[in-house]
């Protein structure tokens, strides 16, 4: 292993935007430094922690790695624009979240493939490692590349940057990878001899094994140079167990897209929708038991403090005892106000019982997805629902107060006609007729649209997805048709559909392409802001591709660039559901009508495993000393005094403030919560500190339903829970009087200072006024800092200042000090180290 220390990321964090995703330091995460007698681990997400870190899959393997004294598994996510350019600008290779080494040190990248839109990012994971992208440039000094997740199923776009891809489960496989890893470090095996092992295990795609052949434009064959190896199977993990790895889950500090604890209840789906590649390749259905999940749900929402629990499934809807579940996980957390959602419901699931659980702490989400406009073309894709049933849905739904339901639905699916496309604006409008509008809010439909992009392992993956110019034309339509009242309507961008349409169904000559953009600054395509279409034609042109073939038609002859790679679903299945889909005929879900004859199960280790509802009670279970009371009608009020010192200057004040939230909740203090439909910890907070500085001076209040029994024991508790960079000092009654101005001090360093500093401090206090304009939500502001500044000099430990602050009057900061008055670069003001060290406040009775 290469022998390296931490990186210095105090010159370059302070320069970017949302720095604190760069520094870890989450609950729960590992503490283990990599050393060459473990195999060390490095799990990429490509792309932004925000992302990243709502991803399932990769907290699964990492805690499982974690858990084996073997292994050590650390994470990485891809740079923002920003920081991937002060990385380069400062020689800055992508480092681990944890140890804050280059990954380059790792034994093992394993890059997550979760959707197409994201291979960009691999190359600049690559790139900012410092490693050849193609595996057939590396040599024995580089980590070994794997690959898996959702696309791995055809990662034929991708395949030449990897060494090796897991297909399937990763928990089935994970292990016994890493044990074939760990001896063939620990005997230096040579990488080629490596992949020759890696590819004996069932489930292990090794690319450089296949060679692909293209004849007049067209991919003809891909051959396999391995003779044994001429195919491979997705493995599957027979159940899913009770799961103790995942008691732990990392709470983010910074606020990801999903942030709260999710519980997979389930993984399958056979409900056998044609367009849906997650329910051909991630078969059969297996149930966990109410006893497992209300373990998992009690564990992690006792040692993470989320505020919410997110049943996750591919059609939570239809888990077993799905009503019995919800009442459980109610009784256990509706006093602890921690609220249980679900994800997009399949109609026809969703109860009125299942609803009056989901309301008893808060109302949220509420989101089904009848794909296309009419009956007809539900029935071409085997949705398996009505008009009336979605009808009955909505009714129930504005019935107990709901106000607002979001649908989804796709254009461009095989047969569609303007009728159906007109028929999605008639079925909202009959939607939101479900209720009669009285006093109150009126009722809101939103309706989602996405184009439908023909993927691989389904019944559709011969299908023709429709153009570009289609596309908006379909999507212009829909808002052209839908009213202005009591609508909103959303799409997703058909140029970024056109552009996953291209990788979902292609072959390894688009790695060229991918390299070709990616040189041209194609970066982050995922997200609208960062997306140009235009970039990825000159790349095609420049590369002889021409992309609109990709979204062509394929024949049911035709080698496809997966043909390899089996995803246990039978070849034959599909081109019958092909067959059936045109003749409108319903394929039933086997979870309650008996085996359909996909060619997954052996039905001796892989078979659907589905729960009965139980026949006696079960009861919810709670951890620690979690219990709400009735709230008295005053409460008891407590001032905690503590530091934010090290990493924890580069969080967010939202982000300390969930922070704080969670830790309180995770301490089980009796808090008070506020009323109406959100309900939140009753906790005020000191001004917000700017990002970048430090603090021996921070403080919040919280209000409690009782007093507490020792102030000195409560600092150890809350200490136990907070990250070390920071610390709580004390504990103080709070004050019940108002703050109406304060005077704060800082401790200023500079990375380099000015010969003249003392020569610009003095110009200061020679001025009788020091007035800077700012502008303020459009609008010309004048500030006198020198009225604001009551010292400015210098200490033998830096630079000294004391700022004076007024209630509802505008202030001012340091780093407006450095660069108004001692005339500090942006930049400078910016790496400067701050340190606020002391506030004392002048109070008025209130």
């Amino acid at each position: 292993m290469t022998d390296t220390h931490p990186l210095d990321l105090g010159k370059i964090l302070p320069l970017v935007r949302k720095p604190g995703q760069y520094v870890g330091g989450e609950l729960n995460a590992a503490h283990s430094q990599p050393d060459d007698h473990h195999l060390n681990f490095c799990l990429v997400f490509p792309d932004l922690y925000e992302i990243g870190m709502s991803h399932q899959g990769l907290q699964i393997l990492y805690h499982i790695l974690n858990g084996d004294a073997r292994f050590i598994a650390h994470r990485a996510y891809v740079p923002d624009v920003d920081m991937e350019q002060e990385m380069r600008r400062q020689g800055v290779p992508l480092f681990s979240l944890e140890a804050k080494i280059p990954v380059m040190a790792y034994d093992v990248l394993g890059i997550t493939l979760p959707y197409e839109l994201c291979y960009t990012n691999i190359l600049t994971v690559l790139d900012r490692a410092g490693m050849p992208t193609r595996a057939s440039d590396r040599d024995q000094s580089h980590p070994l590349v794997l690959g898996g997740g959702a696309c791995a199923l055809n990662p034929e776009p991708v395949a030449d940057f990897f060494d090796a891809i897991v297909l399937g489960d990763g928990e089935e496989i994970i292990l016994e990878l890493a044990q074939l890893l760990l001896a063939a470090k620990q005997q230096a095996v040579p990488r080629q001899a490596v992949l020759k092992q890696l590819a004996e295990i069932p489930g292990i795609y090794v690319p450089a094994f296949f060679a692909p052949h293209y004849a007049d434009g067209r991919l003809r064959a891909v051959e396999p140079l391995v003779a044994e190896y001429p195919v491979v199977r997705r493995r599957v993990l027979p159940t899913l167990s009770a799961a103790p790895y995942l008691h732990h889950p990392l709470v983010p500090v910074v606020k990801p897209v999903h942030d709260r604890l999710g519980v997979e209840i389930a993984r399958g789906c056979t409900r056998g929708c044609r367009f849906c590649q997650a329910g051909m390749t991630y078969r059969p259905v297996r149930e966990r038991t109410l006893e497992e999940i209300l373990e998992l749900a009690n564990q992690g929402i006792g040692n993470s403090g989320f505020e919410e629990l997110a049943l996750l499934s591919l059609s939570t809807g239809d888990f077993s005892c799905l009503g019995e579940l919800m009442g459980l996980l109610m009784d256990r957390f509706a006093d602890d106000f921690v609220s249980v959602s679900m994800p997009s419901m399949r109609v026809g699931t969703l109860t009125p019982e299942i609803m009056e659980q989901i309301k008893r702490v808060r109302k949220t989400g509420f989101t089904i997805a009848p794909e296309a406009g009419t009956d007809r073309l539900r029935q071409v894709i085997n949705k398996g629902i009505t008009e009336e049933d979605l009808l009955t849905t909505c009714h129930d739904a504005f019935s107990l107060g709901w106000k607002l339901i979001k649908l989804y639905f796709m254009i461009g699916l095989p047969t569609e006609t303007e009728e159906d496309i007109e028929a999605i604006i008639g079925l909202a409008k009959k939607a939101r007729a479900q209720v009669r509008q009285g006093k109150g809010r009126p009722v809101q439909i939103n309706l989602g649209v996405s184009t439908f992009i023909p993927k691989p392992h389904t019944p559709f993956q011969w299908e023709e997805q429709i153009s570009l110019e289609e596309s908006r034309t379909r999507i212009n339509r829909l808002k052209q048709l839908l009213p202005r009242q009591g609508f909103k309507i959303k799409w997703h961008d058909p140029e970024q559909s056109f552009l996953e349409g291209v990788f979902s169904r292609g072959d390894r000559r688009l790695s060229h392409l991918l390299e070709k953009a990616w040189e041209d600054g194609a970066r982050l395509d995922s997200w609208s802001e960062q997306f140009n279409l235009e970039r990825w034609q000159r790349a095609a042109d420049a590369c002889g591709l021409e992309l609109e073939s990709y979204l062509r038609r394929r024949e049911i002859d035709e080698v496809l660039p997966w043909d390899h790679l089996h995803s246990g679903v039978d070849r034959a299945f599909l081109q019958g559901e092909q067959v059936k889909a045109l003749a409108r005929i319903y394929t039933p879900d086997c979870r309650n009508h008996g085996c359909q004859g996909c060619g997954l199960c052996d039905f001796k280790t892989v078979r659907p495993v589905v729960h009965q509802r139980p026949h006696t009670p079960v009861s919810p279970k709670k951890s620690g000393s979690w219990t709400r009371e009735q709230p008295p009608r005053q409460g008891h009020s407590y001032r905690v005094h503590y530091s934010r010192l090290g990493d924890s200057r580069f969080f967010g004040h939202l982000e300390v403030l969930q922070l704080i939230f969670r830790t309180l909740q995770r301490a089980g203090l009796p808090m008070l919560y506020s009323s109406g439909f959100n309900p939140t910890p009753k906790v005020s907070f000191s001004q917000a500190l700017p990002v970048g500085v430090e603090s021996l001076a921070e403080t919040f209040d919280m209000e409690l339903s009782r007093p507490l029994a020792s102030m000195e024991e409560t600092v150890q508790l809350l200490n136990r829970q907070f990250p070390e960079t920071i610390r709580v000092a004390h504990i103080t009654l709070a004050p019940r009087k108002a703050m109406m101005s304060s005077l704060t001090r800082y401790l200023i360093s500079l990375r380099t200072p000015p010969p003249d500093l003392a020569e610009r401090i003095d110009d200061f206090w020679q001025r009788e006024t020091f007035v800077i304009e700012r502008i303020r939500k459009n609008r010309r502001q004048e500030l006198d800092l020198r009225t604001l500044v009551t010292t400015l000099r210098i200490g033998q430990e830096g630079i000294e200042l004391e700022l004076l602050g007024h209630q509802g009057q505008p202030g001012t900061n340091p780093r407006e000090i450095l660069e108004k008055v001692l005339k500090a670069c942006e930049r400078e003001a910016l790496l400067a180290r701050i340190l606020k060290t002391e506030v004392r406040e002048m109070i008025s009775p209130s």
